[in-house]
């Protein structure tokens, strides 16, 4: 019988790598109702200004879009209503620690079903500069002009 569970990528925040340095990512479950569950599997969702706080002992996730299910009429709840995030007590105040000493910042990277569970990943950030970015786009300029020369000297 095989162990393996399958994952399926609902939304990523492709900004976030963009905007910030992430050190370290955190799987955790998000607290959601029926239909925002079934919006979900339509993947009718956006991450795009999302980001993470903590607030009496508890992360969660502001300003995540999820569009309300069609079908649900009175059962659904507000759009970019606060969702709790399930972390460990004991990650939770690390994170905490972090994020008022180290001038950390919460941000989701993604979000995704793992088995029957909806998942999100959130990462440990730091903002980038704006000499930052332009040294990323300066290296992935040099990396692709690496890989035309070496396609070009295949043929």
């Amino acid at each position: 019988m095989s162990d393996k569970i399958s994952t399926k990528t609902i939304a990523v925040n492709r900004q976030v790598r963009h905007e910030y340095f992430v050190e370290e990512s955190y799987e955790a479950g998000i607290e959601l109702y029926g239909t925002e569950v079934k919006s979900l599997r339509q993947g009718a969702v956006n991450l795009k200004d999302s980001w993470c706080d903590i607030s009496d002992g508890e992360l969660f996730v502001r300003n995540m879009h999820i569009s309300p299910y069609e079908k649900g009429n009175i059962f659904n709840k507000d759009p970019i209503r606060p969702r709790r995030l399930l972390l460990h007590k004991r990650e939770i105040l690390r994170l905490f620690g972090l994020v008022k000493q180290e001038r950390y910042t919460l941000i989701p990277l993604s979000l995704y079903f793992k088995g029957a569970l909806v998942k999100v990943s959130v990462g440990l950030c730091k903002s980038k500069k704006l000499y930052d970015k332009r040294a990323d786009m300066a290296k992935r300029s040099a990396q692709r002009e690496i890989e035309r020369a070496v396609k070009e000297r295949m043929r």
